[in-house]
């Protein structure tokens, strides 16, 4: 069968849920309203999967899944590179959010990425050791700061509220994902003139690296006709 995984919860599942009812595409849970399986109606062939939106990603990076829908920057932290591994088949038009370098406001002589650079140097000379970035996203931090040059800094993994690590006094920088900048302001911070990383929204994709047989290709073939989306781009990239 194709294996589809959606979000489990929250506004994302929601969303979901919407934009498939509004192309004519109706989902039951096939486990009572707290299971983590369903299906569509009309599509015998295809599986359903309620899953975390990140271990979604994971998922499909590993080829455990056939199709997925996720935020952008879940699949570009587990994956910077998607060539070959993902393909983005359609953006969706919700679950909008920015992945930031965002800075104390106090920094009033950091503006940009440049700037950034100037402060990793004197910080690393004045206090023998690097600077460091609070981060969920190790992956497109790391990508993002070798872009801009900027190499005297160190990641500081994040568990809990990233917006809060410059004050708590773990990070002097963080990464993060916002959608207004409210949380950020509300903790002194803003983001770089040129720290934007990624503007990220749901998007379904496709993992090449699962196993696509005949009947997991009509299936997707059938639906994404449905749905609108390219079935032949995608079918293009398909291993096999």
């Amino acid at each position: 069968m194709l294996t589809l995984a959606i979000p489990s919860k929250g506004r994302l599942k929601e969303n979901c849920h919407a934009w498939f009812a509004d192309r004519g595409v109706t989902m039951e849970q096939t486990a009572g309203a707290r299971g983590y399986r369903a299906s569509f109606t009309g599509f015998p062939g295809i599986e359903v999967m309620l899953l975390s939106a990140s271990e979604i990603a994971a998922a499909l990076l590993a080829g455990d899944i056939h199709l997925g829908i996720t935020g952008e920057d879940l699949l570009r932290e587990e994956a910077p590179e998607l060539e070959g591994r993902m393909s983005l088949v359609q953006p969706l038009g919700f679950g909008f959010a920015d992945v930031v370098v965002a800075v104390s406001n106090y920094w009033v002589d950091v503006a940009a990425m440049a700037d950034l650079d100037d402060v990793c140097a004197a910080y690393a000379a004045r206090h023998r050791r690097r600077l460091r970035v609070a981060t969920k996203y190790a992956q497109l931090t790391r990508q993002f700061f070798a872009q801009s040059r900027i190499s005297d800094y160190r990641i500081v993994p994040s568990a809990g509220a990233t917006e809060a690590a410059p004050a708590a006094g773990t990070a002097e920088v963080i990464v993060d994902i916002t959608t207004t900048g409210a949380t950020l302001r509300d903790n002194g911070l803003k983001v770089l003139e040129d720290g934007v990383i990624l503007k990220s929204q749901a998007q379904l994709a496709a993992s090449l690296t699962a196993e696509w047989d005949g009947e997991a290709r009509a299936a997707c073939r059938a639906l994404l006709d449905r749905l609108g989306c390219d079935y032949p781009r995608l079918a293009a990239l398909l291993p096999g």
